[in-house]
């Protein structure tokens, strides 16, 4: 069993006074509190609380109640170059039927045996004359939302060696070092240390014999 719609909330319309009239319309604005989780995870959102200013169209057809709007809010997450905090404008449209729990089905054509069944679960449905924006409003955000976001077109990221900020620092760089000399530098240190070991070791004989 679904839980039935509160009118307190926020996030549900009345749509009475349309009255079932086809062609009848209604214009609404609303700010709301942004729902837990409005964006996508671990990525970007609009924080919970944050105020989203609603503009909705709502307007009667034969079948239900069709709703048109657009969701502006200002979204929170974190560079995915440079990994510094970020904020972006977030201005999310929609559009969605919400159809009357009695709506008359025998216009619809079926192709495969399983048709209606699965458009029936797609579908969204009037509740007493109220419906629930909340997921409509979650998938228009996650559509209109970066899966990259950036602080910056540009963002030159950070230093894939020492995880330095580069556009803190535009002439930072590391001094590469070809990994074919590298040995052979070892080796040439070795052979010096050697060499001043030998001639540490020659003086010292030198100085014994001048003692005798």
């Amino acid at each position: 069993m679904t839980a039935r719609l509160d009118h307190r909330n926020p996030l549900v319309f009345d749509t009475h006074e349309l009255g079932r009239r086809p062609g009848a319309q209604q214009r609404l604005t609303r700010t709301v509190d942004a729902p837990k989780d409005l964006g996508i995870q671990r990525v970007i959102g609009v924080p919970e609380g944050a105020p989203v200013e609603l503009e909705l169209r709502l307007e009667s057809v034969m079948e239900g109640v069709l709703v048109t709007g657009t969701g502006r809010a200002q979204a929170e997450g974190e560079c995915v170059r440079c990994l510094e905090p970020l904020q972006l404008d977030v201005e999310a449209e929609f559009q969605e039927m919400f159809s009357y729990p009695d709506a008359d089905d025998r216009g619809r054509h079926s192709t495969e045996p399983g048709d209606d069944a699965e458009d029936d679960e797609d579908r969204l449905f009037l509740e007493d004359g109220l419906f629930d924006l909340e997921p409509v409003l979650r998938d228009a955000v996650v559509l209109a939302l970066p899966m990259q976001p950036v602080c910056r077109e540009d963002c030159p990221g950070l230093c894939a060696e020492c995880g330095a900020r580069l556009a803190d620092d535009p002439d930072h760089h590391h001094d590469a070092v070809d990994i074919r000399w590298a040995a052979l530098q070892g080796l040439a240190e070795t052979m010096t240390d050697g060499e001043k070991d030998e001639m540490s070791g020659a003086e010292a004989g030198v100085d014994e014999k001048q003692e005798k």
